[in-house]
């Protein structure tokens, strides 16, 4: 170990620009197994690894460093695996230079482990070598639980429940499993036979999803509660935040999720008819993306794949103070995303569809409650920027579940979330739990796995108790 002294951070080999921008495909390799031992053991092995602190799974980020450079590559998986139940996606789509590796004890100058590849290259291998077996229950358990929503954090509650015993039934809307992992994610950060293989691997293990399923609509919540022991609610929130600003309700301006998902249908083979139209297709247009997270990043990277004649990224404050993954925009500027930083749109503009945006440049002030410094507009600095198409990237705020669950009792904080004890995931509505974006807003998936690996233990105390409890007083 200790070899960040000898040698630097190499990332494993990306893939030119040139081809990257005209398909889908992930843009890094993998790496082989020499390459992978020396950055491994560029880990000092610090005694307080604050890799392991920032990550909200707490990898045992040392241990399998260390196990790699040893060539104990099935023992690395096993540790890998033991607390994080999709490692191979958390590998390619974790935020690491905000995480495990912006954390790392040597990132003060000799640059980070290259951690998030280091634990891709892991799991890669462990499929690749057969290691990745089902769950299989020391004992099945009659008591069922009922989860809406097959993204990460209901996948995750899922397959630890089933390690438990119990009968897990998941209830999506869509016609595959993955939630965002799916629809959401572009394939060039997280190609789609990944996600595949981890739901085929869960029904293997005994998992049951229901497709195509609304809960709400095609069953209510208060039947699946009665069909149900328990039940967890991973819904994610896919409501998108808006403008505030004349003109916003033109055609052509369109939401970040929206878009992302007609793209993905679109490579999935599946019908999106707004994609066929033209509407959520940015070939040959001159697009505006406007936000500054890694949901922007993924719109303006997709832009480019789908042909557009310009891309512009509209954030109103400078590159030091983008939200995202700076890994992220570093990709998109090698992929000629053209950013305007500093800006924010005062208008949009056209007669019955968008041809442009009036923006108008900021200046950063104070720093607000995030740290971050607040931005000011700048009188007289108003530019109008032409514009087929608008894709707003601010965010997501949850729907209104008590309504759409038909379930008033469900209490919901004052951001709309669903309130629960942090403790426990319990929500207000005895044996209902809830996990992910519906409870901390909108977040990483790292922490949906996190939410989903505390829900299934406080359900099986929750399911246990009761048990015992029917028990004693038959």
């Amino acid at each position: 170990m200790l070899k960040f002294a000898e040698f630097g951070q190499e990332m494993p080999d990306k893939r030119p620009v040139s081809r990257r921008r005209s398909d889908w495909g992930e843009i890094y390799a993998g790496y082989d197994e020499q390459r992978a031992a020396l950055q491994s053991a560029r880990c000092s092995q610090c005694g307080i690894p604050f890799c392991q602190i920032h990550c909200p799974v707490h990898n045992n980020i040392p241990d399998w460093l260390k196990l790699v450079v040893e060539g104990r590559m099935e023992e690395a998986y096993e540790l890998s695996q033991s607390t994080n139940n999709l490692p191979e996606i958390c590998g390619r789509i974790c935020p690491h230079d905000r995480l495990c590796e912006g954390n790392c004890v040597i990132e003060k100058g000799f640059d980070a482990v290259t951690i998030g590849s280091v634990e891709k290259y892991i799991t890669d291998t462990a499929w690749q070598k057969g290691w990745v077996k089902p769950v299989v229950p020391r004992r099945e358990r009659p008591q069922s639980v009922g989860i809406v929503g097959a993204g990460p954090g209901g996948m995750t509650a899922a397959e630890e429940l089933r390690r438990l015993g119990y009968q897990a039934h998941v209830y999506d809307r869509n016609d595959r499993p993955g939630g965002l992992l799916m629809y959401g994610i572009p394939s060039f950060k997280l190609e789609k036979h990944i996600v595949d293989r981890r739901t085929d691997l869960l029904r293997q293990s005994g998992v049951v999803f229901h497709s195509n399923v609304e809960v709400g609509r095609d069953i209510s919540f208060e039947a699946l509660r009665h069909k149900h022991q328990a039940v967890l609610i991973a819904t994610g929130v896919y409501k998108a935040r808006d403008f505030a600003v004349p003109g916003v309700g033109l055609d052509g301006i369109v939401a970040a999720l929206d878009y992302l998902i007609a793209s993905n249908m679109k490579g999935l083979g599946r019908a999106a008819p707004k994609f066929e139209s033209g509407v959520l297709n940015a070939a040959g247009k001159a697009v505006i993306v406007v936000g500054g997270g890694d949901t922007a990043m993924d719109c303006v990277r997709t832009a480019v794949r789908q042909g557009a004649k310009s891309v512009k990224c509209l954030y109103r404050r400078d590159r030091a103070n983008m939200p995202g993954s700076m890994r992220e925009v570093s990709h998109a500027e090698d992929e000629g995303i053209d950013f305007v930083w500093l800006s924010t749109p005062r208008a949009f503009l056209g007669e019955g569809h968008v041809d442009g945006v009036r923006m108008i440049r900021m200046r950063l002030g104070q720093p607000d409650s995030s740290g971050r410094q607040t931005p000011r507009p700048i009188a007289g600095s108003e530019l109008r920027l032409d514009a087929d198409l608008v894709v707003k990237a601010l965010g997501f705020d949850p729907e209104d579940l008590p309504a759409t669950l038909d379930a008033p009792e469900l209490a919901t904080t004052n951001w709309g979330t669903v309130a629960v004890d942090f403790n426990k995931l319990s929500t207000s509505m005895p044996g209902v739990f809830a996990v992910g974006d519906v409870v901390r807003g909108a977040s990483l998936v790292v922490w949906a796995i996190r939410d989903g690996r505390l829900a299934a233990s406080e359900i099986h105390k929750y399911l246990s108790e009761r048990a015992e409890a029917i028990a004693c007083a038959s």
